[in-house]
């Protein structure tokens, strides 16, 4: 009888949390070191949108998007309950538990360190972080767990039509409730900036390239080449991320820890809650794990993108976007150990 091949994670994807750290520390020794000078960059904007960190999120979200196939969608009508479930999960339920715990840290458990106005944007962060569901990592997840990978496109699909029409709306209202203003008109330039032309781009890109190399150079060649940009992409604006944020950091360094614990929460609640919410609906195990991996994990690239926009390269909401980033993929790896010992 043979034996099924063990599943391996890619290497960037493996050790990204060491590579973030490195970023983080790299962000900081030269924030320390590069003082006022490196403001300059921060200053670089269009339409309160920097340009050196929207090329650089650009080049993590492209490389994605031309991975989607929207016309997968027609399959969704052969596991309805497994997509309503999913999306029930991502938007009627994880924004508003992330805003809860969130306001719970930062202005009741975390009181006695953080000030009322800085709590405000620590709280908006974790908001924006909470209504960006995965479009990118879940493939990895769902593939270490032996998910349906026609289903996870599925959601992935899904979920980037209902980022287009909910991430405002959801965003907005977390916010106001939160008493921190939002600008609307940088918010829609986000989505359109960071969603809306790098999917146009990767749809356009994918038809063009399967057309004239062919569907199998598309897949086997030319994305496993672009992969490491996501990657090289997002390190590099993490160590922007925290050049601004260097000085934060060394008069507080708790605070990546503090902001962590929160997010840590929110994702094994929402992860056990989808997991054991698929089981009593009876979904099918390939069917239930994608669905919990993706309510789990962020879109943490256009998380960090829209906090920046918002509140800026310096700002403590921009910090847990990053931050989610940090503590997101050993949290998502023990997530996978734990569906694949419970596999039914």
């Amino acid at each position: 009888m043979a034996t099924k091949s063990k599943k391996h994670i890619g290497f960037f994807e493996k050790f990204l949390t060491i590579w973030v750290a490195l970023g983080i520390a790299a962000g900081i020794v030269l924030g320390h070191f590069a003082g006022d000078s490196i403001e300059f960059i921060s200053s670089l904007e269009i339409a309160k949108v920097n340009i050196p960190v929207a090329i650089l999120i650009w080049l993590m979200i492209y490389p994605m998007m031309l991975q989607i196939d929207f016309s997968s969608i027609r399959q969704v009508s052969k596991k309805p309950r497994g997509v309503v479930w999913t999306i029930a999960i991502n938007w009627l339920i994880k924004p508003f538990t992330m805003a809860f715990f969130a306001w719970i840290f930062f202005t009741k458990i975390y009181g006695a360190w953080i000030d009322p106005a800085m709590a405000g944007e620590y709280i908006a962060g974790a908001i924006i972080l909470g209504a960006a569901p995965c479009t990118a990592m879940v493939f990895v997840w769902s593939y270490l767990s032996d998910g349906d990978p026609n289903y996870t496109l599925v959601q992935v699909s899904v979920n980037d039509l209902i980022i287009l029409v909910a991430f405002i709306p959801i965003v907005g209202l977390l916010l106001g409730i939160t008493d921190v203003v939002i600008p609307y008109d940088t918010l829609v330039a986000s989505v359109l900036i960071f969603v809306v032309v790098p999917l146009v781009a990767g749809v356009l890109t994918q038809r063009i390239l399967r057309k004239s190399m062919g569907v199998e150079w598309f897949t086997n060649v030319f994305l496993p080449k672009l992969k490491p940009l996501s990657i090289i992409a997002l390190l590099v604006t993490l160590v922007l991320l925290f050049a601004f944020q260097g000085q934060n950091i060394t008069n507080n360094p708790l605070i990546i820890l503090l902001a962590a614990v929160p997010l840590v929460i929110q994702t094994y609640f929402i992860f056990f809650l989808a997991w054991y919410g698929g089981k009593k609906l009876n979904l099918s195990y390939p069917v239930c794990a994608p669905s919990a991996m993706i309510g789990a994990s962020n879109f943490f690239e256009l998380a960090v993108a829209v906090a920046i926009a918002l509140f800026g390269l310096q700002s403590p909401a921009a910090l847990v976007t990053v931050v989610g980033v940090l503590v997101e993929v050993p949290v998502m790896l023990s997530l996978v150990a734990f569906a694949n010992r419970n596999k039914y």
